[in-house]
Order: structure tokens, then sequence, then C-alpha cells
């Protein structure tokens, strides 16, 4: 009977998890009008899942474009591409095969590590066990709870002295499928604390200067991926009138809402919500920032993939009144990033660089008056996508360190 019962769970868990079997995963070449509005009409046609860029309406000539196709729909897909002469390349071959072996070969334990993509239960107990680690350069407090009624948990690291230092605030996971964008908190964190005394930059910035993190933000939406459907983005909030489920909560903020490169469809990936704020994981990050706003200095938002190193503005192409600070603030960033295993990124204003989309945190932080807000879009570019191996979060982490720490130290140097 316990035999049975035990089928029994492991069934009833397998059925609710979402399987990709046979789909892949294109980059098209669009360089034709036409090529825009083939792309664009597939979208209507059938559901495919666009990676970059975030939604058909982002389509234009000349930027690549990766979509996932369900296997279902694979040969009308090859028969159109083929029939119109537009470039492309699978860059997965079979999603499934790409999920599974995200994880490295070693054993899989509830235990946290730094080198693997841990679940929220984990990263939960990790918080708690962090937070009391060491008095001195850490505390722990709690902004809010997310839509699902999980704890939204900033982690305060700096040397106790004054109860107004100035700040960084850095997040991590707003989008729920970028996974290592979670892992890399957890490495900052860990880097923070375990280097603290012996690194004089560190050591430095964490005496004169407070770091709060927030490991993920997306907490029901990245819980959802580990446990039914790996390639979520947005939140898992109801919208009232709809089906659908979630908002993406990068296009929630209140800089030029819903305006350009988002969604009022409750069904898209972009979908901007009901209002701005309108989702609690939103106004609870906008809140705690609004609060502290007289002492945060720098906001860091975390993303994959593209490696990109992105600044305000994303919802208008007209440019920062610090864009010249800024770029310059980027492009020694990346350099530093660069250094350790040559690692390319590409800086500069979201709208130009990438293209236009409203409602981003990093646009309604600077607009909020903290100045040296950034995005990054981590590794890759496209190879493995949302689905970066395990075996890549040691070097993309140390990579990323550099930049966070240039950035940190200009702040730090240009407080007065």
């Amino acid at each position: 009977m316990k035999v049975l019962l035990l089928f029994g769970l492991v069934a009833v868990a397998l059925a609710g998890t979402t399987r990709f079997e046979g789909e892949k995963v294109f980059r098209l070449k669009p360089v034709l009008d036409k090529h825009v509005t083939l792309i664009k009409d597939l979208a209507r046609r059938v559901q495919v899942d666009f990676w970059r860029p975030e939604s058909a309406e982002l389509v234009t000539i000349d930027i690549d474009v990766d979509i996932r196709v369900p296997a279902m729909y694979l040969d009308m897909v090859y028969t159109i591409l083929q029939q119109n002469d537009m470039d492309h390349e699978v860059l997965i071959e079979d999603l499934q095969a790409t999920v599974d072996a995200q994880a490295d070969n070693h054993p899989s334990t509830r235990a946290h590590s730094y080198t693997k993509y841990n679940n929220w239960d984990t990263i939960r107990s990790w918080i708690a066990s962090i937070s009391s680690s060491n008095a001195n350069l850490i505390s722990s407090q709690v902004i809010g709870n997310t839509y699902g009624g999980l704890p939204m948990t900033v982690l305060k690291l700096g040397k106790t002295s004054s109860a107004n230092k100035p700040a960084i605030f850095m997040d991590c996971g707003i989008h729920a499928r970028e996974w290592i964008s979670p892992a890399f908190c957890q490495w900052f964190v860990k880097e923070a604390l375990s280097t603290y005394g012996s690194d004089a930059q560190m050591t430095s910035l964490l005496n004169q200067m407070d770091v709060f993190v927030l490991p993920v933000f997306n907490i029901d939406g990245y819980d959802f991926t580990h446990k039914s459907d790996r390639m979520w983005r947005k939140t898992r909030s109801k919208n009232s009138g709809s089906s659908c489920i979630g908002t993406d909560p990068n296009r929630n903020f209140n800089a030029g809402w819903c305006t350009t490169g988002a969604s009022s469809n409750p069904c898209s990936d972009t979908y901007c919500g009901s209002s701005p704020e309108s989702e609690i994981e939103v106004k609870n990050v906008a809140n705690f920032i609004r609060k502290n706003k007289s002492i945060i200095k720098a906001y860091l938002t975390i993303h994959s993939y593209s490696q990109l190193l992105l600044f305000p503005y994303s919802y208008t192409y007209k440019l920062a009144a610090d864009h010249s600070e800024l770029l310059k603030v980027a492009e020694g960033a990346s350099a530093a990033l660069r250094s350790l295993y040559g690692t390319s990124y590409t800086s500069g204003p979201g709208a130009a660089t990438i293209y236009p989309a409203a409602g981003g945190s990093d646009d309604w932080a600077y607009d909020e008056g903290v100045k040296y807000s950034y995005t990054f879009e981590l590794r890759d570019t496209g190879r493995y996508g949302f689905l970066l191996p395990e075996s890549q979060i040691e070097p993309t982490c140390k990579e990323t360190m550099l930049a966070v720490k240039y950035i940190a130290a200009y702040v730090q140097n240009n407080l007065y």
C-alpha cells in the first residue's frame, strides 16, 4: 500500500509539471519588413514563447529573435521560414533534454550550494541561517509578502556604525525563469561576508556603505518554475476578468507605464498589470526604496540573458540627464567583467541598445532620484538562454562580482 501511495504521489507530481519534449528554440534573423510581419503573424497564429525580445510587438528588422516552438508546430514553422527565405538557426534542439542537463552531475540534496540552482525552500532556509551568521555585518528585514503569502526578505550588508549610511540596493529574480540571477545574489552575499577584512575594496565598501540585497524578487514565480513550469516568467497573481495568470513585474513600475514595449493583454508575458504597482511584490520594493530614498545611491537589478549592462532609459529614446556618466561607469564595469574570462558585454541605454520597454525598475529608480541605476543581463547570448548550466554559475558570478564592485567603488568615491 505504501509503495502504491508513493507511486501515486510521484504520478501526481509529474502530471503537474510542464514537459518540453521535442520543443526547439530558434533564432530568427529578420532583415526585411515582410520578415517582421511574418514573425508577428506567427505569434498570433500559434503559441510560441518569445525569449528575446520578450514579445512579438518588440520585433524589428536586424534584431535577432529567439523563440521557443512547441513540437506540434515545428513542421509548419520550418515550412514558413523556408518559403519566406528567412535566415535562422536552431539554438536548442530538444528543450526538455536541455532542461534535464542544466543541473550538474553532483547528487542533488536539500543543502544550500552556491554552485547550484537552489529552490525557494532552500533559499529561504539559507536566508534565515545567513542572517544570523554575523550580526556585525548582516541583518534582515521582511519588506512585505508576495501575492502567495511568501516573505520578501531584504538582507542588509554593512559594518554596523550608523543608521543612515549611504546604500546600494540590489535585487535578483524579477523574472522567474532567469535562474542565474538569484544565484548571483546569493553569491554576492557569500563573497561580501567571506572577504570582509581580507579584500580591501569590499572591506572599505561595507565600512562606508550598506548593501541591501533582495535575493529573489518574484518568489511565487520562481517557486513555480521549480515545481511546475520551468519557462514561467511572470508573477502568479490572478487577473480580474481573465483566466490568464500573472503580470510582468518589470513592466509594472510607474515609469512610462504601459506606453511602449508592454502589453495590456493579461495573457501576454509582458502584461503591464491593471495599474502601476498593481503587483504587491512591485509595491513592496517601491515602498522600501521610497522609504530609504535619501540613502540609496545606486540600484542594481540582475536579469538574464544577453550579456548587457543597461541603464535608463528604456521607456523613451530620450537620453538620461546623466547619460555620459552612466555610460562611462557601465563601460568601466563591463571592462572589469571582461578582464577575468574575456566575456563581452554591451553597454548603453535600454531603448537604444535593445528595444523600448516601459515600466522597468531601473527607469523608475532613476526617476525617483537614484542616479546610478543599472540592469545586468547575465550570460549567455543564446546558446543556453534561460537554461545556463550549473557549471557556469561560478564563472558567471565571479566575473559579475568584478562589475558590481566596480560600480560600487565608483558610487562610494562619488558620494559627496
